[in-house]
């Protein structure tokens, strides 16, 4: 073949006048239709992954409005106000007892404070060594000029003693009280200048107001004992300025005397706050606080009508606009709707014992789908009782024997009234010594003031201060120094010692197998009758709930898990055993709700097992799309390969045909 024709295979169409490209265009366009049909079809799926994000997004949001009605002790809220706030303000717990109170104030509580001689500066050096803070209750002698004579100071067993290391960085009236201020001992220090040649003084206060709060200070050094020691009950080398005294006041008559002006445990779940004292006594009272729940029950109305309507707008049908809803027939999105109508619409276990469904509280389903809600038949069953409104919504409990308090439920948990029996009350561990103390101890340093033992596993190692000791003093010296041991006092660790007839109990404040007291020796221990002595291990409570072997740990007693009784856990006081009464425990339509919402949103629920599905068969489409889009490719090269086959044909034709014209054109005409 020429060059000429193979130039004219080059661009198709020219030997066939044809315009190949547009037909194998137009063919292609024929053959991709099945493309369309696959975008469209993709399209549709992705419109139902939006859709499944918009329902999982209304059920959270309905779920908010759940879940602040799972807190049964939301349920129980009550208010404080008092007649006279500049007086006494007043806060209430769940705990307190609706009612008024006559509160008169006759004193407030203070805080002591001490004050050190002058000094002409604040950065000469004073003295090093230790400084060792101890709290306790003055009482007795007389008191002049900031002194006291004839004096007793009891210390206080509540309080561990402090020290404070004076170091020579330390060792100035700025420096000392730096170091005081830094070591964080309940004890605050400061200096104030009289204007005098030697004004400057040393002022410490005892951060807890309260008469058992009062200070003693002695010291390793000579120096700081001269500077700074105080004893009320000997030598005072500080004057009191201000006398450590508890509140008094009078609550419906009853007087009472408190360390602080802060008062939680005179009328029971009431805190009531002292500012100043009146001749008039003050009306404080309590009553329910149902505001905040029936906003929240309100709310959660409105959410599920909120819910609802979201439901109808991407499942239902509208007859207007002739149009369904995303969603519409969706066998997922029609379950969830009518999973979550049938907890609303059943009944549940009631604290009271029966069934009780939501109608009983004002709450009913109207004829489209939505709820109402009656606020009077509301507030009359907030009114009526607290603690059963409770169990409408939230997974509660309560308990026929006072000293059984419910704590929590496990997911697995049934509604019903269960038997609870202790076969074993709780205990705290302890070490009675075997020996007893004299009528007067005298401990003294260096000698017999070292103390070591274990308490709940923990080691350490005390010093008693050098004193002469009464059997109720060393109870309180000894309890005062092991809670102030770093050791224990780190790990949540705590005594309590008490003593009859100078024979010494150091019991730890756990209860259960861990707790426990051993290892007591060191040079005081035969001064205090603990050279030997019976050391006693805690017990765990151990019992039964509805018959079944419950788990003790300490005073906490909890239901086998995976039965009935799922991990409910209750805390069990007192030291009777056998029958202990019952817990009636409910699991009210919040709880459910939340639970169920939870588990249709979480991973494996309902919605992710749908757009998974969704997923898949969007992920299969784009497969096809590729597999499809390449057998194009290769249709079409197909047709461009017939369409040039035939325009080479058709151009060898052509020149063919212009040949013979040329020859017929040559011959001789006759």
């Amino acid at each position: 073949m020429s060059s000429s024709s193979i130039g004219l295979l080059t661009s198709p169409g020219i030997g066939s006048g044809l315009d190949i490209n547009s037909i194998v265009s137009k063919l292609m366009s024929a053959e991709e239709q099945p493309l369309t049909l696959m975008d469209k079809k993709e399209a549709g799926y992705q419109a139902e992954l939006t859709a499944y994000g918009t329902l999982r997004s209304s059920l959270s949001t309905f779920q908010a409005a759940v879940e602040k009605l799972t807190n049964a002790s939301s349920f129980n809220s009550l208010q404080a106000t008092s007649a006279d706030p500049a007086t006494v303000t007043a806060s209430a717990s769940s705990n307190a007892t609706a009612g008024s109170y006559s509160v008169q104030v006759n004193a407030l509580a203070q805080q002591q404070k001490i004050e050190s001689q002058g000094y002409a500066d604040t950065t000469s050096a004073i003295g090093t060594g230790t400084l060792t803070f101890q709290f306790g209750t003055i009482s007795g002698g007389t008191l002049t000029s900031g002194v006291y004579t004839g004096a007793t100071f009891t210390l206080n067993a509540n309080k561990a003693a402090q020290s404070v290391t004076i170091d020579t960085a330390h060792d100035s009236l700025s420096g000392i009280r730096d170091a005081i201020n830094n070591a964080n001992i309940g004890v605050t220090a400061t200096i104030i200048n009289d204007g005098s040649t030697n004004g400057y003084h040393l002022v410490l206060t005892s951060n807890d107001s309260g008469a058992a709060n009062s200070l003693k200070i002695t010291s390793s050094s000579t120096a700081l004992t001269t500077a700074l020691g105080y004893d009320p009950a000997g030598a005072q080398n500080m004057v009191q300025t201000i006398t450590a005294q508890n509140a008094n006041l009078t609550v419906d008559g009853i007087a009472i005397s408190k360390p602080s002006n802060t008062i939680s445990d005179a009328i029971q779940g009431v805190t009531l706050n002292l500012l100043q004292t009146n001749t008039t006594p003050a009306t404080v009272s309590v009553s329910r606080d149902t505001s905040k729940i029936s906003s929240a029950v309100s709310d959660f109305v409105s959410a599920y009508n909120k819910l609802e309507k979201s439901f109808n707008t991407l499942s239902g049908y509208n007859a207007t606009t002739k149009k369904g809803g995303t969603l519409e027939g969706d066998f997922t999105t029609l379950t969830i709707e009518q999973q979550i109508q049938s907890v609303l619409d059943s009944t549940i276990q009631s604290l009271n014992g029966g069934q009780t469904s939501l109608g009983d509280i004002g709450v009913n389903f109207q004829a489209d789908g939505t709820l109402s809600l009656d606020t009077t038949k509301l507030s009359a069953a907030l009114a009526k009782n607290p603690t059963t409104f409770a169990g409408f919504f939230a997974a509660t409990g309560v308990t026929s024997d006072s000293l059984v308090t419910y704590q929590s439920a496990g997911a697995n948990a049934k509604p019903g009234v269960y038997a609870i029996s202790l076969g074993q009350a709780a205990t705290q561990g302890n070490f009675v010594g075997a020996g007893t103390a004299a009528a007067s101890t005298i401990i003294t340093a260096g000698t017999n003031d070292q103390l070591a033992l274990s308490v709940d596993g923990v080691a350490a190692n005390i010093t008693l201060d050098a004193n002469t000791y009464t059997p109720s003093q060393l109870a309180a010296e000894l309890q005062t120094k092991i809670n102030g041991a770093s050791a224990l006092s780190s790990a949540g660790i705590a005594v309590t010692v008490s003593q009859s007839g100078g024979q010494f109990t150091i019991a730890s404040n756990r209860y259960g197998a861990s707790s426990g007291v051993t290892g007591v020796g060191g040079t005081s221990a035969s001064a205090l009758g603990l050279t030997s002595g019976t050391a006693t291990a805690g017990q765990d409570v151990a019992g039964t709930i509805n018959g079944m072997a419950a788990t003790g740990a300490g005073q906490y007693l909890t239901g086998a898990s995976g039965t009935a009784v799922d991990n409910i856990k209750l805390l069990v006081q007192g030291s009777t055993t056998g029958s202990r009464g019952t817990v009636t425990f409910t699991q009210g339509y919040a709880s459910k709700l939340d639970a169920l919402i939870s588990s249709i949103i979480g991973g494996n629920g309902e919605i992710s097992t749908a757009t998974d599905a969704v997923n898949q068969e969007i992920k299969t489409i784009d497969q096809q799309r590729t597999d499809f889009q390449q057998r194009m490719k290769q249709v079409e090269t197909n047709y461009r390969a017939e369409f040039a086959s035939m325009d080479s044909y058709v151009a060898s034709m052509k020149q063919t045909g212009n040949y013979l014209t040329q020859q017929f054109a040559n011959l001789p005409k006759g």
